[in-house]
């Protein structure tokens, strides 16, 4: 599992943590019984706070995404309620996101561009 925290983005750590934990679930990526790195584990791999780590996976346990079985660790639940994007809007979410990587945008600045893309595209 690659997860990543923007220091620079708006967006506080744990919720960058709960939304690509979330889509890693939606898209197939982290099947349901995968069990996620420790909290500990995963604090330190990304250099955050244990408690940051702890309120993503209360997030997500909240949302449905994750269950937490104490010291046996926190697995992907078996049925999360996030819905698993259609295979065609996937894919061009794939490329995009290729796109504005190779561009060198962060994570924030591809987002804005869809909400630009989103707000121009209804004004037509």
């Amino acid at each position: 599992m690659i997860l990543h925290v923007d220091s620079r983005s708006p967006v506080p750590p744990y919720e960058q943590l709960r939304q690509q934990v979330a889509a890693l679930v939606a898209g197939g990526a982290l099947l349901p019984g995968a069990r996620l790195p420790a909290i500990r584990q995963l604090a330190n791999d990304l250099g955050l706070a244990g408690g940051t780590v702890a309120r993503a996976y209360r997030e997500l346990e909240s949302d449905g995404v994750v269950t937490t079985h104490g010291r046996h660790g926190t697995i992907v639940a078996q049925q999360g309620s996030t819905p698993s994007p259609a295979s065609g809007l996937l894919d061009a979410a794939q490329r995009y996101a290729s796109e504005a990587d190779g561009a060198g945008a962060s994570l924030e600045d591809a987002l804005v561009a869809v909400r630009v893309a989103f707000a121009l595209g209804r004004n037509t």
